[in-house]
């Protein structure tokens, strides 16, 4: 149990932060034009490649993975060519929207929610026409699908004027992404998730390619412009103002996390994926997403048993959990369990415990 009442975050987003990352957004502030912010800059750019496993770039946006959409969007689609989306839940639906309200040409490979994109698919995308950009969702929150990210590049690479984008917002540092390997071009993610940090800051690895690509691209926006990202990047600076305590937050945050391990710590998501499996099933639930494809950060939880989720998550709080209880258009169909962050197994055994005694097991 927690003290002074906290409800303890097992929802995909925003997760629970640790107090110690809590308490490094508390040093002194610093001004952002500073000596001072660019050592810690330079510091966090070092920790960041090695989280991305990039030798490229990668910039820090004050915003959610939403505005690096945007970014994306603007900076890697020419006004006369056209970008290929993958969609197959509520957050890769919207980035293809997004790419759509900024005057984008857009092809949608769609597949039934809770199913994953093959490479077969994007291959014969490919074939019939040509694409700016290939534009993929690595982790769909919603469903739970992690979709092929490294077979999906080894297809895109074929195509030598295709960038390959990609949104890691709920997959970065909980299962394996391996930037400069795959191919991948942008890599973009936000903090909230299996960061473990508080919402409020995103980062994206970015390739010299995208770079060449955003300087042929005339409308590239403002806030979200890539070669003046790249520009104050040089200087170990932002354009605009940043949000200079959630960076030391990470800055903490990426210590531990290389400390803990990249592989060690996506195994830990996996471990905590086989547990919530375990859970599930032998609680006669199934696994909305497609075998194969489940996604190590959070499991979506196909409602079989037909329980009430709003009692589920009221008799939950009672027990200081905040619990999901679905989303869009499968929410009470489904309910998820996000196993991301700094979460222990010692922690989601409590979660089931709780679970196990609002279903009288």
């Amino acid at each position: 149990m927690t003290k002074n009442g906290h409800q303890r975050l097992v929802i995909p987003g925003p997760v629970e932060v640790r107090p110690e990352i809590l308490e490094a957004q508390t040093e002194w502030m610093i001004g952002h034009r500073s000596s001072v912010f660019a050592d810690l800059f330079a510091r966090l750019q070092t920790k960041l490649r090695q989280a991305f496993l990039t030798e490229s770039r990668v910039f820090v946006s004050g915003s959610s993975g939403t505005g690096l959409w945007e970014g994306a969007s603007r900076n890697c689609i020419r006004d006369d060519r056209k970008a290929l989306h993958l969609v197959g839940g509520a957050f890769s639906e919207r980035w293809a929207e997004i790419s759509q309200l900024n005057g984008k040409q857009v092809d949608v490979i769609e597949v039934e929610w809770g199913q994953a994109h093959t490479p077969e698919m994007v291959a014969d995308a490919l074939r019939q026409s040509a694409y700016d950009a290939v534009c993929v969702v690595h982790n769909e929150t919603s469903t739970g699908v992690t979709n092929p990210i490294q077979a999906i590049g080894e297809v895109v690479r074929q195509y030598e004027d295709t960038l390959l984008l990609v949104d890691t917002v709920s997959g970065f540092l909980g299962t394996e992404l391996r930037t400069d390997a795959w191919g991948i071009d942008v890599a973009l993610t936000s903090s909230q998730k299996a960061f473990a940090l508080p919402p409020g800051v995103a980062f994206a690895a970015v390739s010299d390619r995208v770079l060449e690509r955003a300087q042929q691209v005339k409308n590239r926006g403002y806030y979200f412009d890539f070669i003046e990202l790249d520009k104050s990047l040089q200087k170990n600076n932002t354009p605009s103002t940043p949000p200079v305590a959630l960076m030391f937050a990470a800055d903490k945050q990426l210590d531990d996390i290389l400390a803990e391990g990249l592989e060690n710590r996506w195994a830990r998501h996996h471990h905590l994926r086989d547990l919530t499996h375990q859970w599930a099933l032998s609680r006669d639930f199934g696994l909305f997403a497609q075998e194969g494809y489940r996604s190590n950060t959070v499991t979506t939880i196909e409602n079989t048993r037909g329980i009430d989720v709003n009692d589920m998550a009221k008799f939950m709080k009672g027990k200081q959990f905040e619990m999901d209880k679905g989303y869009g258009k499968i929410k009470g169909k489904t309910f998820r369990i996000a196993h991301m962050g700094d979460m222990q197994a010692s922690v989601l055994e409590e979660v089931l415990s709780g679970l196990d005694e609002f279903l009288g097991v």
